[in-house]
């Protein structure tokens, strides 16, 4: 049985511009570009093109949902 290659689901992109992230997050624009400023999302430069990794923002919401901090700063890290 051959598999039907006309129907396959949509590829999920590995990587968004800085538009699709603001939709995809919520996030105003200057507050994801604060965000990656901080290191607090994760980016890359390919020329001109700002290209932000989905998986690095699923991180970015994933970690503020399990500590609770919403969208403001890193919680301090303990140094020792």
């Amino acid at each position: 049985m051959k598999a039907d290659r006309g129907h396959r689901a949509p590829a999920e992109p590995i990587s968004v511009r800085i538009p699709e992230a603001v939709r995809l997050t919520g996030l105003s624009r200057s507050r994801l570009y604060e965000l990656m400023r901080s290191g607090d999302i994760e980016f890359i430069k390919v020329g001109s093109s700002t290209l932000i990794p989905v998986e690095g923002l699923r991180d970015f919401v994933r970690a503020r949902r399990a500590t609770g901090s919403g969208a403001g700063p890193s919680p301090p890290r303990n140094p020792g």
